[in-house]
């Protein structure tokens, strides 16, 4: 009986160079995975590999080794553990995270609850070509947000309130992009200059400041056989509701107009990113 090597590779089986040997790509959202699964995971490793995983570059775990007659056992044996297969090939790939604000003191935003919610609302949706997203929770970047096709990054949008500030400057010294002034008492925020950092109103000894906490999303990253830097073409996005809309107006906008095999970022600069930016200013606006 013949292989359909492409219904395999779509559910996470990818073909080895050895004859009838695959490594299987695992369902893994934000980077997280359990105690449970990875026991699992090394279990069927042992079992049905050669007892060992490859963490991939986008924080997945590949099992390789997978003979082709046990691929049915080794994705039950897997199910056991709460392990599902991830995908390749043309459609939504595993949503990558940093920790974000649960845990790292820099976050700005619960990374890993957004790419959990991004995972259940694009996963393995077909599209023309591949399509990534990464949340990285603050300006450190550490997840590199702009290699993404869509890129999103944690911001605080921040207001000082002068009621509660004691002039002492600490935010004056938190402030990397020399946004923050403090002159005659009070402080001045230059709006071109803040990249929403946050650091000023984490340093603020009496939490002198309002705050949003928010996102930048950029567009069109590549890092692979050709190079890009995602565009930010919109402004600060200050709620959820809007980062959702933005999110689907973009993945709709290169299912309607990517020819087949083609990535986001080619799209773009063929069909003119005038026309994209129109249609994400209009989600950008209209709650």
């Amino acid at each position: 009986m013949a292989v359909d090597y492409g219904t395999l590779k779509k559910g996470g089986f990818m073909r080895q160079k050895q004859k009838n040997h695959f490594s299987l790509r695992l369902r893994v959202v934000g980077g997280n995975v359990t105690a449970v699964q990875l026991a699992k995971i090394a279990e069927v490793a042992e079992q049905f590999g050669d007892g060992h995983v490859h963490l991939t570059s986008r924080q997945s775990i590949e099992i390789p080794f997978i003979k082709l007659e046990e691929i049915d056992s080794v994705k039950a044996a897997l199910a056991d553990g709460g392990v599902e297969p991830g995908v390749c090939g043309p459609r939504v790939r595993t949503i990558t995270a940093c920790q974000g604000a649960a845990i790292c003191p820099s976050g700005c935003i619960d990374t890993y609850a957004l790419a959990k919610e991004l995972d259940d609302r694009y996963f393995a949706r077909e599209l023309p070509h591949k399509f990534k997203f990464g949340i990285t929770g603050c300006q450190n970047n550490c997840l590199k947000a702009e290699e993404n096709d869509l890129g999103i990054k944690g911001g605080i949008k921040v207001t000082w309130r002068e009621a509660d500030c004691i002039s002492c400057g600490v935010c004056v010294k938190a402030c990397r992009s020399k946004a923050i002034a403090l002159e005659d008492g009070k402080i001045t925020v230059n709006s071109d200059l803040c990249n929403f950092c946050g650091r000023c109103c984490k340093a603020c000894p009496t939490d002198a400041w309002d705050t949003i906490q928010g996102y930048v999303v950029s567009f069109g990253g590549l890092f692979g056989n050709h190079i890009a830097k995602g565009e930010a073409v919109i402004p600060f996005i200050e709620d959820h509701d809007t980062l959702m809309r933005i999110c689907d107006t973009a993945i709709q906008f290169f299912d309607d107009n990517a020819l087949p095999g083609e990535r986001f970022k080619f799209t773009l600069d063929r069909i003119g990113w005038d026309k994209f930016n129109e249609k994400i200013m209009e989600a950008y606006h209209n709650g």
